[in-house]
Order: structure tokens, then C-alpha cells, then sequence
């Protein structure tokens, strides 16, 4: 069944989709009167609902049932990338949000290949919340990750102050055998607390970066004997912090 995020809604009777998500109930999905859908509310609550009305400004959804469900992480793992070229942070935002990240923060490394161009911030966002959007719908998230805007390496160390467990991976970890910091960290993390994994862009941290994060109380840790891409790192973890809150019991 299609799920939408909606902001709108009367006493959570009614809820009022607009703009995209209108125009794809339809053009794209050519949805009719009394057709299903499933509406989550701004607080992460979902419900069956039945489209009662169809304008070309709205469309209208009566709730016929809220469903008890839980498709969220029991912990709030945000995930830090330094900016890497091409498309490959789409591609984690876009699976870091079916695998259940909470939020994304890109920032510029020193060994980032990508120059960021601040001209441009405002359309780039908005296209990566539009894939976090589009992912989390699909994979029925109760909420949508945000995708902050990219800030510097200063920044990004005052925003790590927010949470509760704050780990960097680093391959010279992985190289030297490290396996249990990560391992320990999720055994500590109780159920609410938070997270930040923060990954070095394709040409890895400089020893400065290193330095700054353990002063920031970042443990640096391996992930395993493999050494894996700056894309496939973010996914890693999340698969195992999956396995180890919902898999596991």
C-alpha cells in the first residue's frame, strides 16, 4: 500500500496531501475515490486511510484505521560523510535510509575530492530530502531522516557535542585488528540515546581530522579485516546495528 508523509490534517481525521505527493497520487498512481493509502502523521504515526476527495490543489484522505507498528531503530543513528564525488551520497542516503539512519550530515574533509559549492546548497539539499523522503516511503519508515545542509569540519565537531556515542571509522583501525570498540559501543547504547558514525570521504581522514576527533572524544574504530568504500561503510554499520537491536532480541 503507498505511504505518504503528510503535514496537514484535521484532528487526524483528514489529512490534506498536496504538491508532489498530490500530483503523484493522480498522474503517477492514478489513485480513485475510496482507494487505500497509508498517511504518517508528523509524529511518526501511520494510518489506513481512503481518498475521499481529488482537486488539483489536494487530496483528501479519510482515516479508516491507525496502525500499532514499529519500523524504527530503537537508537538515533545519524550518519556523517565526508562529501565523496560523484552520486555516491545519494546512494547512502538512499540506503541508509531503508537500513533506518535518523539523520544525515555531509561535511567537507580535507580530503575531500568534491569542492563544495555553496551557490548550489539549496537545490542539492533538497534533492537529497527528496531520495530520503522517497526511501523512507518505500521502506515504510515511521519517519523521515533529515539531510542537513554540509558544513565544515569545525562545525561538524560542535554538532557532535549533541550526541550520546560518537564513533569515527578509520581503515588504519580495521588494518591493525581493532574489532571490539564498535562492537562495545553498541552494547553500552541504551534504547533512545543517540548516535553519530562519522566516515572520511574516498581519500580517508588526514591525521589532523584524527587528532581533532579523539580531542572531541571520537573512539576510532575498525570494521573488520576488509577495508571498505567511503558508500559502503555507512551501510555496513547500520546492517549491524540492525542485526544487533532488532535481529538479536
Amino acid at each position: 500500500m503507498q505511504r505518504y508523509f503528510v503535514n496537514k490534517s484535521a484532528n487526524n481525521h483528514r489529512f490534506f496531501i498536496e504538491g508532489e505527493d498530490c500530483h503523484h497520487i493522480i498522474r503517477v498512481m492514478r489513485f480513485q475515490l475510496g482507494d487505500p493509502i497509508i498517511c504518517v502523521n508528523k509524529q511518526g504515526k501511520a494510518a489506513v486511510c481512503e481518498i475521499a476527495e481529488i482537486t488539483d490543489e489536494y487530496v483528501a484522505a479519510d482515516v479508516v484505521e491507525w496502525k500499532d507498528e514499529t519500523s524504527e531503530l530503537p537508537i538515533h543513528v545519524t550518519i556523517a560523510s565526508g562529501l565523496p564525488k560523484g552520486d555516491k551520497l545519494e546512494w547512502v542516503i538512499q540506503k541508509g535510509t531503508e537500513l533506518g539512519a535518523f539523520e544525515f550530515v555531509p561535511f567537507t574533509a580535507a580530503r575531500s575530492i568534491v569542492k563544495w559549492d555553496e551557490k548550489k546548497t539549496a537545490k542539492k539539499v533538497e534533492r537529497w530530502q527528496k531520495i530520503a523522503k522517497e526511501a523512507a516511503e518505500q521502506s515504510h519508515r515511521a519517519i523521515c531522516p533529515e539531510v542537513v545542509s554540509p558544513m565544515d569540519f569545525n562545525k561538524l565537531l560542535l554538532k557532535s557535542k549533541e550526541f550520546d556515542y560518537r564513533l569515527a571509522a578509520y581503515e588504519d583501525e580495521s588494518r591493525n585488528g581493532e574489532v571490539s570498540i564498535f562492537a562495545s559501543t553498541l552494547s553500552k547504547i541504551k534504547k533512545g540515546e543517540s548516535l553519530i558514525l562519522l566516515f572520511g570521504p574516498e581519500g580517508g581522514l588526514s591525521s589532523e581530522e584524527i587528532s581533532r576527533l579523539k580531542e572531541a572524544d571520537f573512539e576510532l574504530c575498525g570494521l573488520g579485516p576488509r577495508i571498505l568504500r567511503t558508500e559502503t561503510a555507512p551501510l555496513y554499520t547500520l546492517a549491524a546495528i540492525s542485526y544487533h537491536f532488532e535481529l538479536l532480541g
